[in-house]
């Protein structure tokens, strides 16, 4: 029934990220370099440029207090873009969830073989933009080799929520909404570029409730050192929430193809 929430899924929705992969092998360096380049331009304008004039934030230089924030913007914008309008083009343009369906693959092994695709783009990206802190000297610890599994944990819940929003919207043009009211927000205020301790109490409490402010947390935690009881709490609010909205998000996407 479309309106179960038992969850059936199967090995086979490997198949469906294998598909993914296979046509991302075709696009693929056009597709990172338009992915690496945008945070180096936050990184250069704000981090070099800008930082030259702020204080240190948290007893870091500002660039290497922006950078590990970077790393998890970078990987929320790679996911929720895959899982928004990439998903949605696959499902009402190119119809290949349909066709998907029509072989042994269920509803759900598509939308959780949807959600890991867009998981791993989370993992690529940050691991990216990673990498490239870590060559300019921003990543004191070795604890920021923990930091990709941080973007698999952030990715998977990033993917839940783009394609949540994905199964209520009627057309392509709703995701300017999704991007202007929910994800700007959260990309502006989340702990990426300045504290949130100076902020109202009321805004701190909306902050808490942003997956990535718990992701920018745990990023910056693990690439400066700082590792503490902190880590563990917003490693539980993201394996929490994930596990909530996983059969909500399956609900809603089968109730968009199979009507």
């Amino acid at each position: 029934m479309i309106g179960n929430l038992r969850l059936d899924f199967s090995p086979l929705a490997l198949r469906v990220f294998q598909r993914h992969l296979t046509v991302f092998s075709r696009t693929w360096k056009t597709s990172v370099a338009l992915n690496f380049f945008e945070p180096l331009l936050y990184l250069t304008a704000l981090g070099i440029g800008l930082g030259v004039y702020v204080r240190p934030m948290e007893g870091l230089p500002y660039l290497n207090y922006l950078a590990p924030g970077l790393v998890a913007a970078s990987a929320m914008f790679a996911t929720t873009y895959e899982c928004t309008y990439g998903t949605f083009v696959r499902f009402k343009y190119q119809k290949t969830f349909q066709a998907m369906v029509a072989t042994p693959l269920s509803m759900d092994d598509v939308v959780l073989g949807e959600i890991l695709w867009g998981t791993f783009k989370s993992f690529l990206y940050g691991t990216i933009i990673l990498f490239v802190i870590f060559a300019l000297g921003l990543v004191p610890s070795a604890w920021a080799l923990l930091i990709p599994p941080v973007m698999i944990l952030g990715g998977f819940l990033f993917a839940l929520l783009s394609m949540l929003w994905t199964g209520l919207v009627p057309n392509i043009d709703s995701f300017h909404y999704f991007f202007s009211l929910i994800i700007t927000p959260l990309f502006l205020f989340s702990g990426v570029f300045f504290p949130l301790s100076d902020l109202h109490p009321f805004l701190q409490m909306l902050a808490w409730a942003s997956p990535l402010y718990h992701v920018v947390v745990l990023t910056r935690g693990l690439a400066t050192g700082d590792v503490g009881v902190t880590l563990v709490y917003s490693t539980a609010w993201l394996v929490v929430v994930s596990a909530a909205l996983l059969p909500l998000t399956v609900r809603l996407m089968r109730r968009l193809v199979i009507r």
